[in-house]
């Protein structure tokens, strides 16, 4: 398990309960630049969510720290029923004041080495069809298109896959 990642002045490490309001506050800030007629209201509550994401035995939540403030997060874990070589990106956020500064590389890379050192071979993802942004981000990392769940007419997210073990 990665406790700490440092890289120049920016930490990597676990995200503690008592950080689920920040947590859920920067996901908001960050959901709703693709949300083109603006967030919707689906009545979760997100900080109690988060919490709950936190202190989950079975999962993970990284949080990437600059001066002291928390500007992204990774949330994974074993899908329910899936081969235990298989992880489930659940979130992943940027705040968008720091986009572009190698930020999301950084904590992929966190990601990565964690679920490698995990032993897991494949991760997986929806990424919300109307977030570009995020879907050309995966690219780069190497995600691609989820052939064991392709897309349905009407589905509002894309299924993408990365081969984790480096072959």
């Amino acid at each position: 398990m990665i406790s700490r990642h440092v890289t120049w002045n920016r930490v990597i490490r676990t995200a503690l309960p008592a950080e689920a309001e920040t947590v859920a506050a920067l996901h908001r800030r960050a959901r709703a630049t693709y949300y083109p007629d603006g967030l919707p209201d689906d009545g979760i509550d997100w900080p109690a969510a988060w919490r709950s994401a936190v202190e989950r035995p079975d999962g993970q939540v990284l949080c990437a720290v600059e001066q002291g403030r928390i500007v992204a997060l990774a949330s994974f874990r074993t899908p329910e029923g899936a081969p235990a070589d298989r992880v489930k990106l659940f979130q992943f956020h940027v705040d968008p004041d720091h986009w572009r500064a190698g930020l999301g590389t950084a904590l992929h890379e966190a990601c990565v080495e964690h679920w490698r050192a995990d032993g897991r071979s494949t991760a997986v993802l929806d990424v919300h069809v109307d977030n570009r942004r995020a879907q050309a981000f995966y690219a780069r990392q190497g995600w691609v298109p989820d052939p064991e769940h392709p897309p349905a007419e009407g589905d509002h997210h894309l299924f993408l896959r990365l081969p984790v073990r480096g072959e």
